[in-house]
């Protein structure tokens, strides 16, 4: 994409968005160029023509992929053509006034879905953020509304990372339990949330140095007790007691640290008191003060 277009991308979707009904906000129309009352043909408006332009180049790709059968050739279309979308994204994010109308209004949460597919979980953060400001609908290919798709889909990429032994970016689920904040979605799926995040603390507690795991393992275990409450089949009974005894372990080595601390402490100050006995005995039986005897 030239720098021109990609520019020209960014504003007009700005304007789309901002003259459309409503802001584009709600259900997602068909397809459609808005008609002004009385004109025989659609208006020839700069920012309705780039919206008909963008709808179509969306139409055109998800032709495309419905035809491809493999999941890793699919993620591949949706890398090289993603590109396309990013300055169109850019300006509705920017103007933060709406979707737009028609096919148009399916970009930001299509392309919020491909960075997710894609891997490029922080990119559709602020795409989802923008959905719900807005009151926005997905596309009814997904059955179910932005918090929902956001959260889950996230979520279950970081599980499955977690079952194959890595670890996921604890930062991007942690801006995502704040997006989807007191936003009413199935207990499952908040569920899912709550087991990804304890697990990346779980994973922290047991990696950091000994002094700095308790406030981890704490975190893991509040996260995971409630992913246990919302859903008690999701799978982390066996974590939670991996916590306790974790938390039990690092307390006891607290404890012994302490207490080696203070012995050693202690036996240093008898150390010190010898010393000066000596030292004041010394100066005793030469008769000399015990700060000349010293430095004698």
């Amino acid at each position: 994409m030239s720098l021109a277009r990609r520019h020209r991308d960014k504003i007009l979707a700005g304007l789309s968005a901002a003259n459309a009904p409503e802001n584009g906000a709600g259900t997602v129309a068909p397809a459609a160029i808005t008609m002004a009352a009385g004109e025989a043909k659609p208006r020839d408006i700069p920012a309705e023509r780039a919206a008909q332009q963008i709808g179509l180049r969306l139409t055109h790709d998800l032709r495309d992929l419905k035809g491809i059968k493999g999941i890793d050739q699919k993620v591949a279309h949706k890398k090289k053509q993603i590109g396309e979308y990013a300055a169109w994204i850019e300006g509705l994010l920017e103007a933060d006034a709406g979707l737009g109308t028609g096919i148009a209004a399916e970009i930001a949460p299509t392309i919020m879905v491909w960075h997710i597919d894609i891997g490029d979980y922080e990119a559709a953060l602020p795409i989802g953020a923008f959905l719900i400001r807005h009151g926005a609908a997905m596309p009814a290919r997904y059955n179910r509304d932005p918090a929902s798709v956001l959260t889950e889909e996230i979520a279950a990429a970081a599980l499955k990372q977690q079952a194959a032994g890595e670890s996921f970016c604890v930062n991007v689920l942690l801006n995502l339990e704040t997006i989807v904040d007191g936003i009413d979605m199935h207990d499952e799926i908040r569920a899912k949330l709550n087991k990804a995040i304890g697990s990346e603390m779980l994973r922290a507690g047991e990696t950091v140095p000994a002094n700095e795991a308790d406030a981890y393992l704490t975190s893991a275990g509040a996260y995971l007790a409630e992913a246990q409450r919302l859903h008690d089949r999701i799978g982390v009974k066996d974590r939670l007691k991996r916590v306790a005894k974790l938390i039990a372990a690092t307390q006891a080595a607290a404890a012994a640290a302490a207490e080696a601390e203070a012995k050693a402490k202690g036996e240093a100050e008898e150390i010190a008191q010898a010393a000066n006995l000596a030292t004041n005995g010394a100066a005793s039986e030469t008769g000399e003060p015990a700060a000349d005897a010293a430095n004698a």
